[in-house]
């Protein structure tokens, strides 16, 4: 088996991708994640997963790489990480009552053979109608400063959903394993 590289800083990935219980090292790509213009969103985080395996592929040369990316999107406008308080407040209260898509690109490379495989994967949340002191008093209990769309789904941002949709909850914490698990398989992976 060729040894894998998660392409990511991401905590969140490093769990979801020990769940797989197969060895893997990270390590940080450097890109530039910046939107191009007029860059939709599927094709933003399709790109950006491809580039953060490729960062990586003359670091790690014989290795199956793995590069996610995700954003959200209400009303056709990309929501990114928000980084401080006001600008979460300000995402979850646009939020309120209304629908948001996650897309959450991701890439395997195996950088022996050159062979890229590339999807993206998106996962709708239904939002409950949010008060701004329910989202005050969310956002002081979790912080979710570096979480696209401003809530921990696999912590108590659960609380602010009234529904979801999708084939793949693990998409929504940024690393979808079924959609993995299928593409590791191409490559001849066995899991379990």
């Amino acid at each position: 088996m060729p040894p894998l590289v998660l392409a990511s800083s991401s905590s969140y990935r490093r769990e979801l991708l020990a769940r797989l219980r197969i060895p893997f090292a990270h390590a940080t790509p450097s890109i530039n994640e910046m939107p191009h213009p007029g860059e939709s969103a599927e094709r933003l985080v399709r790109r950006l997963s491809i580039e953060k395996t490729q960062a990586l592929a003359e670091r790690y040369p014989r290795h199956l790489i793995i590069g996610s990316d995700q954003v959200a999107v209400l009303n056709e406008q990309i929501l990114g990480k928000p980084h401080d308080f006001q600008r979460a407040k300000a995402q979850l209260t646009a939020a309120s009552g209304s629908s948001v898509t996650f897309l959450t690109g991701l890439a395997l490379l195996n950088s022996a053979s050159g062979r890229l495989q590339v999807d993206s994967i998106p996962f709708r949340v239904n939002f409950r109608q949010l008060d701004e002191r329910r989202i005050e008093r969310y956002l002081k209990a979790e912080q979710p400063f570096d979480c696209a769309g401003s809530f921990k789904s696999e912590g108590l941002g659960v609380s602010l959903f009234r529904s979801t949709e999708g084939e793949d909850a693990t998409s929504l914490i940024g690393l979808p394993l079924i959609r993995l698990v299928d593409m590791l398989l191409a490559e001849g992976i066995q899991i379990p």
